[in-house]
This record gives C-alpha cells, sequence and structure tokens, in this order.
C-alpha cells in the first residue's frame, strides 16, 4: 500500500516545484512518509502522508480518486490535512489551529506533525541562504504571521510531545522565530 501510495504521489505531483525554486515539490510528500514512518508502523496512516498534499495541490485529485484508490481511512486522513483554498490564509491557518488542538485525531495529527516539520525544516534551511527575501515566495510574505502560524503550532500539536521529531519541531521554531 505505500508503494502504491508513493507511485500515485509521485505522478500527482510531476511538474510542481516547491514556491520559489527549482526542487521538485515530491520530495516533501517523500520527506512528511518517512518523518511518519519513524513515529508510526500504520501503513495506512504512512500511506495518507505520502498523499496529504495530493487534494490540496493536484487539480486533477479528488478526494473521491483518494477514496476509490486507498479507500475511506485514507481519503479522510487526507481530507483533514487538506486546506480549503478558497478561504484566505489567515481563516485557513486559525482553522488548522484550531482543528490540530481541539478535534483531530492522533493519525492525523502524525500526519500534520510531519508535514510541519518538513516545513520548518526547509524553511530553516532556505533562510540560511536567502535571510528575509524567503518571505517573498509565500502568500503571506510577513515573516510574524509566519512565526505566529509555526509558533501556534507547538501548543496545536502538543499531545506529540513524546515523539523526538515533535522537540526538533520546537526547536527549529524557535531557531528561525525566536522563543
Amino acid at each position: 500500500m505505500i508503494n502504491k501510495a508513493i507511485d500515485f504521489a509521485v505522478k500527482a505531483h510531476r511538474d510542481q516545484f516547491r514556491k520559489g525554486t527549482c526542487i521538485p515539490f515530491i520530495l516533501h510528500p517523500m520527506e512528511v512518509g518517512v518523518i511518519v514512518s519513524k513515529m508510526t508502523s500504520d501503513e495506512e496512516i504512512i500511506s495518507a502522508a505520502f498523499l496529504h498534499d495530493t487534494v490540496e495541490d493536484c487539480p486533477h485529485v479528488s478526494i473521491e480518486d483518494i477514496r476509490r484508490e486507498f479507500g475511506n481511512r485514507i481519503a479522510s486522513m487526507v481530507d483533514c490535512e487538506s486546506e480549503d483554498k478558497s478561504r484566505t490564509w489567515m481563516e485557513r491557518k486559525s482553522h488548522t489551529i484550531y482543528y490540530l488542538k481541539e478535534e483531530a485525531s492522533q493519525e492525523v495529527r502524525f500526519i500534520a506533525l510531519g508535514d510541519k516539520l518538513a516545513n520548518i525544516r526547509s524553511l530553516v534551511k532556505d533562510y540560511a541562504q536567502v535571510g528575509d527575501q524567503l518571505w517573498e515566495r509565500f502568500n503571506m510574505k510577513d515573516k510574524k504571521m509566519q512565526g505566529w502560524y509555526y509558533r501556534s503550532m507547538i501548543d496545536s500539536l502538543s499531545s506529540m510531545k513524546e515523539y523526538p521529531q515533535y522537540e526538533e519541531y520546537v526547536n527549529l521554531v524557535h531557531s528561525l522565530f525566536g522563543e
């Protein structure tokens, strides 16, 4: 199942690149899948981690496609991890913060932690190379607002404190955005 999810994600994300870079986007879901596989051996959660951005970022992939190919549980996890791009940045991020803290299942939190950890690793690396120009790549160009979001995730994902990936996330957020 994991190999099928990887193949599906590779095809879905072909010709996509990380914002403002020439780095193939598929490297992000691959990293998320690897991070999640170090926290759980549940093949469906790991598969959903590899697929987590397919519906949100691939216009040709629907949640029904995921359901048909991978079943209800994986489709539900992918759906819970997908943002509604029709909403503003603030609405999307506020919803994610609330949802992960108050409503998300542990399986969705695994994927969210993997996603946020992969993102903050990338941000720290890119910030070291380009400094504040980094924020120009994003819809929300304000470093303070980006910091608010990533710091808020510390609290929203605090139920994951037992995992070293959470500690790494916290440390990277503090190194990039301060305490």
